[in-house]
């Protein structure tokens, strides 16, 4: 159990803060509403307070394992409660443990196991709705083997685009340094080299050494200045406005945004075939693959589509009219409705487009590195340029 801090009022109005034990925030939101108390926060306590600080996400790794596991158990005979605890013991995550310890009380206290962990706040909707559907069909196993292949596909396009990514992140990183050294530190040298000299210097030459004295001089504020406009920018991007922002901003980048849808149809549609085959209906299958997309505009379309589903509407008809999808992929999606193998043209649509992702962002990072080396090249070779051009100068005058 984890400690956190509370705060309430009671029926009086009384405002009280203090330390409670308890297995999630959700838990101890739930005792002290049940009690009559108004919550008005749940905080873990935090390392000025004398508590652990606690992670509020699951590590998909460690997720992926647990459900592992838990299957191996369920096909072995034993009963959920049996499972949980064997696991419990054996979980060295300590805020998972403590997640999985409020799943098991409220098990034992006559919940769903999907309500259980629904509960936490924590696990993916998607989750949650598998389990309901294993519940209501009395097959657990198998739903759970369909996650689980769902988990390990997932966190693979997700390790192989991560994998994608690092060289070009790399290169950034070296040259914001190098570029950020060069005018702070090389560039007031020079400065100093020049002023001593009391030569006369090129126009390209005096503008560099004072782009270089300012920088160094104010280097400690616009660190400041840096930090507040990123914290700023972090806590506005959080909010509907900035998401949705952001979300146009990146969709309307030539081949980014290509390789963006791309990357949420190939999500969304191995999300709604995990779904059906688990023998939920669609819309709810809809909305459930809907709420887990990234992407603002994606979750909008998705959400007015699942609305034309639920008048009637067919699901290739209700995706084209959003004007998102693929052409290619809303023609696989009508094929399989027509033939009564949506769940499996889905996963069809799922695989193309992981590999299409996979193509063009290889093919963007093939002209991005260059792109890369080429602006260092202009940059870092400009700086050095200006810099050496009066020594050049001297040495011609010397002869």
């Amino acid at each position: 159990m984890a400690e956190f801090l509370v705060k309430v009022a009671d029926e009086r109005g009384n405002l009280t803060q203090q330390v409670e034990s308890g297995y999630s925030e959700a838990e101890v939101r739930e005792r002290f509403t049940s009690q009559g108390f108004l919550v008005y926060w749940v905080k873990p306590k935090s390392i000025l307070s004398g508590g652990a600080v606690r992670g509020k996400r699951v590590r998909p790794s460690t997720f992926l394992i647990f459900n592992q596991q838990f299957l191996t158990l369920l096909k072995a005979g034993l009963p959920i409660l049996g499972s949980l605890d064997l696991l419990i013991k054996r979980q060295k995550d300590n805020y998972f443990r403590s997640l999985l310890q409020n799943v098991r009380e409220r098990v034992k206290g006559g919940e769903l196991l999907s309500e259980a962990f629904s509960a936490q706040n924590v696990f993916p909707k998607i989750y949650t709705t598998t389990l309901m559907a294993g519940e209501k069909s009395g097959n657990m196993e198998e739903v759970l083997t369909r996650y689980i292949s769902f988990q390990r596909l997932t966190l693979t396009f997700k390790k192989k685009l991560l994998v994608s990514l690092v060289y070009p992140t790399l290169l950034v990183s070296v040259v914001l340094i190098m570029f950020v050294f060069l005018v702070t530190y090389v560039v007031p040298q020079f400065a100093k080299l020049y002023q001593d000299l009391n030569a006369q210097l090129p126009s390209i030459t005096v503008i560099m050494l004072s782009i270089g004295t300012h920088a160094q001089q104010y280097a400690p504020v616009g660190v400041v200045v840096l930090g507040l406009l990123l914290f700023l920018f972090w806590r506005w991007k959080a909010t509907d406005k900035g998401k949705a922002w952001i979300d146009k901003m990146l969709l309307g980048i030539p081949m980014v945004g290509d390789i963006l849808i791309k990357h949420q149809v190939a999500t969304f549609s191995r999300m709604l075939s995990t779904l059906l085959l688990g023998g939920m209906p669609l819309v709810p299958c809809l909305e459930t693959a809907g709420a887990s997309m990234s992407s603002t505009k994606v979750v909008n379309g998705i959400r007015n589509a699942s609305v034309r589903v639920r008048e009637g509407q067919s699901l290739a008809y209700s995706l084209e009219q959003q004007k998102i999808f693929p052409e290619l992929s809303v023609e696989m999606i009508e094929v399989g409705e027509s033939t009564g193998a949506l769940p499996a043209m889905l996963t069809s649509v799922a695989e193309f487009y992981e590999e299409d992702v996979q193509t063009a962002l290889g093919a963007a990072m093939a002209l991005i590195e260059p792109a890369i080396l080429i602006v260092m090249a202009v940059f870092v070779g400009g700086i050095l340029i200006s810099l050496y051009l009066p020594i050049f100068s001297l040495g011609s005058n010397i002869h």
